[in-house]
């Protein structure tokens, strides 16, 4: 018996790890929620929640994370590409227009717009620094997608876009009901 409970924990413990992040992952993941906050802070941004992207997760794992700041917890997480970057490019990310690269940076969650992909409607995406401080004039929009799975797809990976953080529909649909009542800016931040 006590083989069996043994084992049955064992396997508990691998299917959650496969859902939420390790360890290393969720210490460096509050440690960008509290930096997240402090800006808000002095920002005058949203308090209640941001959305973080850890781009050192791979594509097909959940690597953006809808952080609640009052919880200190993950409300929501999902995959989410990144820019397909063009032959020019010479590193993953960029800020330069027709690069088709994503931008590393802070970014203030915009106006929610029509959308020709996934669940029609988008959110406008405005750099708050030098690295992606040309998204609005790039079109790089924070939307849904039809062909990005719901679930983690690891060790593949997720379809690439032109720069565009996109995330699965539903993911998309569960965020939206938080996100389209904000009075203030949501803080949307991607790093490396």
């Amino acid at each position: 018996m006590k083989k069996l409970s043994t084992i049955l924990l064992l396997l508990l413990s691998l299917t959650a790890s496969s859902s939420s992040p390790d360890v290393k992952t969720m210490e460096r993941l509050k440690d960008k929620a509290k930096l997240a906050k402090a800006y808000c802070i002095k920002n005058n941004m949203d308090l209640e929640v941001c959305i973080l992207v850890d781009m050192q997760i791979h594509s097909g794992k959940k690597r953006l994370f809808l952080w609640d700041f009052k919880g200190d917890s993950i409300l929501k997480s999902g995959v989410c590409s990144h820019g397909t970057c063009n032959e020019t490019t010479p590193s993953n990310f960029s800020n330069v227009p027709n690069s088709h690269c994503s931008s590393l940076g802070k970014y203030k969650l915009g106006k929610r717009v029509y959308s020709t992909f996934g669940v029609n409607y988008s959110y406008k995406l405005h750099g708050l620094e030098s690295t992606n401080n040309k998204a609005y004039e790039r079109v790089i929009v924070f939307h849904s997608w039809d062909i990005i799975e719901e679930e983690e797809v690891y060790p593949n990976e997720i379809v690439e876009s032109w720069g565009c953080p996109s995330i699965a529909n539903q993911l998309m649909i569960e965020m939206d009901e938080i996100l389209k009542n904000k009075k203030k800016s949501v803080l949307f931040w991607i790093y490396n």
